[in-house]
């Protein structure tokens, strides 16, 4: 148990006063998924793009449960594909939210492929994606803070301010590539 007893008191990240507090396991969400050949690509893999769909998916729920207000995909930072995911396997991803900013919530989603007939599990994919929460005018609104306790939540939550950094550059070079790019129809 963390040390963290009145949950409503701790100074938030950014020095919000008297911001709520919640743990990153409260935000935690599992979803699994058999692969099928309609999910597969011409490789006899899961098909990429059926796998963001399914991350977009899991972490949306993961930022909502941790505010409790609509939210926004702001960014999916990235996502790497570390194994191929077959049809004999089942494919489970696990997300819950690592850290925040004033409105902003990171993502983690870690995804898990079993062979379902040997029962051998291995890390297949991991991705970091970004959520703003909104209020009814579609405003951004302050979110909780959020602790870690196990090793990996305090591992991703101490190492999430550098990826918070990267994307805030990213997202300058995107605005300005978008600045650059015309818009005029090809043809």
């Amino acid at each position: 148990m963390s040390a963290f007893t009145n949950r409503s008191d701790i100074k938030g990240e950014k020095g919000m006063e008297a911001q709520e507090t919640k743990y990153c396991k409260e935000s935690k969400v599992v979803k699994t998924s058999r692969v099928f050949p309609l999910d597969t690509n011409n490789h006899n893999t899961l098909f990429g793009g059926k796998l963001m769909s399914y991350i977009d998916d899991i972490a949306s729920i993961s930022a909502a449960r941790h505010c409790r207000r609509d939210t926004v995909t702001a960014s999916m930072d990235s996502v790497d594909f570390l194994k191929p995911i077959g049809q004999r396997e089942s494919v489970c991803l696990e997300s819950y939210v690592t850290w925040v900013g004033t409105s902003s919530m990171e993502v983690f989603v870690k995804v898990i492929k079993e062979h379902l007939m040997t029962g051998e599990r291995e890390l297949a994919a991991t991705s970091f994606l970004t959520f703003v929460a909104l209020d009814s005018n579609g405003k951004p609104v302050p979110v909780p803070r959020v602790v870690p306790e196990t090793e990996e939540e305090i591992m991703l939550h101490n190492t999430a301010v550098q990826r918070a950094s990267e994307r805030k550059n990213r997202k300058k070079h995107s605005q300005a590539l978008a600045n650059a790019l015309g818009t005029d129809k090809p043809w």
